[in-house]
Parts: C-alpha cells; structure tokens; sequence
C-alpha cells in the first residue's frame, strides 16, 4: 500500500537547513533499525514508485547479497540501486562508499577486494556510523572502516583510493559540484565511479522536480541527465555513461553513473559548473520541498 505522505516544507529554506533535515531523517531511520534489529529484514517496508513497483531498498540486492549480511545492515537499505553490482571491484582495491548509512554497501565491498583490499564508509549521521561500525563487528568485516564527515569535503588524501561508490545519496547533497571535485580529487589515476542515483529527464526544472517530491525523499534534489554528465565533465572525469534503470516518478529514474579518472588528471583539470542547488535564505528557495511527514526511506512513497 502506498503512503501519501504530506510534504513539510522550511520556510527560507537554505542548504544547512536542508542538511540539517537530511541528518535528522537518516539519524531517525538508524535508530528505528537499531531498535528492531532482529526482525526479519521482510518485516520493513519497502518503498515504490507510483506503480506500486520496488524501486528502492533491500529488494534491489539479490538474495545470496542479503543473506551474507547482518539483518540491520539490510533494513537499512535505503538506496535506489546496487552499485557494488556494476563496480567491478577487484581483490586489493580500496573502495569509498559516499553516505554509507547502515554500511551495506561496505561490507559488500569488502568482501569483494578481499582481504588484501580495503573499504571506507563516509556518512554524516552519527546514529548511521553506530549502526554501520555494529553491523561490521557482526559480519566480522576487519578491512573496513567509517569515518564521520561531508561528502562535500572527503576526510581522505589526493589519489588514495580505486573505486567510488554511492547509493542515492549525491541527490541529497546540497552542493553536488563540490562532490564531484572531491570525487575526482581523491580517485587515484585510472580510477573509477559506480554511483547508484536519482536522475532527472532533462526536460524537467529543478522546480518541476521539487513538485514531484521532497529533498529528504531523493526527488527535489535530483539532477538531469544532462546535468550530471556536465559535472562530471567539469571535474575531469572520462568514460563517463549514465544509464537509467528502473523509474521512480514521473520523469524521474533510477541510474547507474560510471566514470573514469584520466592518468593524466591534474587538479587544474577541474572548472567552474553550474549545477542546481538551494538559493540562500529569503530567496526562491523558500518553501522547497524538504521532508516527508515519515521520512523512512528515499523515494515517492512505502509500500509493504
């Protein structure tokens, strides 16, 4: 059953305000996993596009995926895709997962580069680092950490890992150029991008987008194809495709997003972009869609 979920809206929203939101939705969903911990991961609600069709969550990794990990690390799945599916990762990289929630996407990196590889989950959200470091513990993953930051300002050094990832959450940032710099920065050279995310049709303003659903539910945020291919473009980055998988609105899909670092990479290689992002406070900004009424996952609506 599909909730109809009434908007809530700041007024002279602004991009700490919007991330303020974003911090206290996610802090309320790793806490609500961590008290329902040992429920069968079937218990929690699956979330659907207008359809009625998952199009979000634990459903989007296959059964063998979710049954080598703890349970809350599955009922913690609030991305729109599966981008450990398309990252190729190999034995002995060093993998980042941008806004790693619950730390599913960690765990299965790890398991992937092996022992000799090493996977790093970055998350804002105190509650999701605690719930993430527990599920760790539980899968008994040693090559792992979490680490508390921004993913518009990466805790890492220049060149220091293989593989980018993420699930849902550039969509969320406020300041997406600033996370594709940082992208490119900390890529070693030949280094690659497998980010699972919210795509608009580029017919499709970011105020039509906003109409569509919240910043927190993974929609006012999103950008355009064309858009995205002009960041990554902006940043440096190659090879770069951006494929739509599954829809999760009208005129709203869920992508893949692959790219790839040029050996030749310099940091003057990165430019200037104008991608759409929330105008200060008193500006137009005000009223942008912001939070759910039940902000327990990212899409137009629950379903079960």
């Amino acid at each position: 059953m599909t909730s109809d979920a009434t908007l809530t809206t700041i007024s002279n929203a602004n991009p700490d305000s919007i991330t303020d939101e974003v911090r206290s939705s996610y802090a309320a969903v790793a806490r609500a996993v961590l008290e329902r911990r040992d429920l069968p991961s079937d218990e929690a609600g699956s979330c659907c596009g207008p359809t009625g069709e998952v199009v979000f969550g634990e459903i989007l990794y296959d059964a063998s995926e979710r049954a080598s990990l703890p349970d809350a690390a599955v009922l913690a799945s609030l991305g729109c895709g599966n981008p450990t599916a398309v990252a190729d990762l190999r034995p002995g990289e060093v993998v980042l997962d941008l806004g790693s929630g619950g730390g599913i996407d960690v765990l299965l990196s790890a398991a992937r580069v092996g022992p000799t590889g090493f996977a790093y989950g970055l998350d804002m959200t105190d509650e999701m680092l605690a719930l993430a470091r527990q599920n760790a513990e539980t899968a008994g993953a040693t090559n792992v950490e979490f680490r508390k930051g921004r993913i518009e300002s990466i805790p890492l050094g220049d060149a220091s890992v293989d593989v980018v990832i993420s699930n849902c959450v550039v969509n969320l940032s406020t300041d997406k150029a600033a996370v594709l710099a940082e992208v490119a920065r900390v890529l070693r050279p030949g280094g690659r991008v497998g980010i699972s995310d919210v795509v608009a049709d580029d017919a499709l303003s970011p105020a039509e987008r906003a109409e569509r659903g919240s910043f927190v539910g993974c929609i006012a945020g999103a950008l355009s194809f064309a858009e995205y291919r002009a960041g990554l473009e902006a940043v440096g980055l190659a090879d770069i495709s951006i494929t739509p998988t599954h829809a999760v609105g009208a005129g709203l899909h869920g992508a893949i997003v692959q790219a790839t670092k040029p050996a030749s990479w310099t940091m003057s290689d990165i430019r200037a972009v104008d991608l759409p992002k929330p105008a200060a406070t008193g500006t137009a900004a005000a009223g942008l869609p912001v939070l759910a009424a039940e902000p327990a996952c990212c899409g137009d609506g629950c379903c079960s």
